[in-house]
């Protein structure tokens, strides 16, 4: 277990939140990906996907992958500025 040096900032609740929502974001984004690819290859490509849950599963993937890539650079250029004042003496 590692401990932070008196020199790094405490991580805050919203570096948290970011995080873990950027990763549900990409993993659900995936796995509807992923559904779609096993869908076609067993067989339902002739299947409309055009109704039922079918648009969302399609749609997750193009809005949320973008989503998470730039929640997780709000992450990172929020920590980068945190870091840099916690340094500034």
């Amino acid at each position: 277990m590692t401990t932070n040096s008196p020199a790094d900032p405490p991580v805050r609740r919203i570096d948290r939140i970011l995080a873990f929502m950027a990763l549900g974001i990409a993993i659900v984004s995936v796995i509807c990906f992923v559904a779609i690819i096993v869908s076609t290859a067993l067989g339902m490509g002739h299947a409309d996907y055009q109704v039922g849950i079918w648009p969302v599963v399609g749609a997750f993937p193009l809005f949320g992958l973008p989503i998470a890539f730039l929640m997780i650079l709000t992450l990172l250029i929020m920590t980068f500025i945190r870091k840099g004042r916690a340094g500034r003496p």
